[in-house]
């Protein structure tokens, strides 16, 4: 979506702050021992008190509030009986709404104790992130922005996912334009002043496929390495990047 106005700005912000919140309630929540539902209710419950509601069961009928995703599990993992253990490696991906407006923001974190590659997969997925806010900004032309992800990335020795982009989002889950990971010429779009994309570094130890569970929604790497996620909501204002979902 395209900021239009004071209302269109307060509404970002305010679902973009409860996103933030939540990712934060389930970080500090995970530990070795719970399963995967129990994490997915600590969102799904800070959320729902604030009236928000899964921006992804409205959008797609998805079977959990958040998608969690473990180890190779790149994204769209459904909350369930799994038990989290030591060492493993947790995505957690919030796309709340409220009010008829969408954030969606990941983080990737290790349950202790943690493993180098584990730790350098998610270093790797941050560092890439802030490269593409670094050139962002109104009238940068939109490939830029993978070009500056797919650098990082493989400066850091580990593989952008090309099946998966970032996105649009607002007032719907996955809007236009769609953001690649990787530079290429065709990648259509310039960013304009108020845009509001979903930047989302999604990334693998090394170059592997992927491939869908039989559950219709898990991605997971074909190889079995890990992979990392990593997402704000921003909005280019004044020229510039606004992060909506790291209050």
């Amino acid at each position: 979506m395209t900021i239009e106005s004071k209302s269109d700005l307060a509404g970002m912000r305010a679902v973009g702050k409860l996103v933030a919140q939540a990712l934060r309630e389930m970080r500090n929540a995970a530990r070795p021992g719970m399963t995967t539902a129990q994490l997915d209710d600590v969102g799904a419950a800070f959320l729902r008190r604030h009236g928000a509601r899964s921006a992804p069961q409205l959008t797609y009928d998805f079977p959990g509030f958040n998608c969690i995703s473990v180890n190779d599990e790149v994204v769209h993992g459904i909350p369930g009986p799994r038990v989290l253990r030591a060492g493993d490696v947790v995505k957690i991906d919030v796309t709340a709404e409220l009010d008829g407006y969408i954030a969606d923001a990941a983080i990737t974190v290790v349950l202790p104790p943690s493993s180098a590659r584990a730790e350098s997969l998610i270093e790797c997925a941050v560092a890439a992130f802030d490269r593409a806010v670094s050139v962002a900004g109104a009238g940068v032309r939109v490939a830029e922005l993978g070009r500056a992800v797919e650098a990082e990335v493989e400066r850091r020795g580990h593989a952008v996912i090309h099946d998966m982009c970032g996105h649009g989002v607002g007032r719907a889950l996955h809007e236009p334009p769609s953001v690649p990971n990787f530079f290429s010429p065709f990648t259509a779009g310039r960013l304009q002043e108020g845009l509001v994309i979903a930047l989302e570094p999604i990334i693998s130890e090394s170059p592997t496929p992927v491939v869908e569970e039989d559950d219709g929604w898990t991605i997971r790497t074909l190889t079995g390495c890990l992979a990392a996620h990593y997402e704000h909501t921003i909005m280019i204002r004044g020229g510039m990047v606004e992060v909506l979902t790291n209050g």
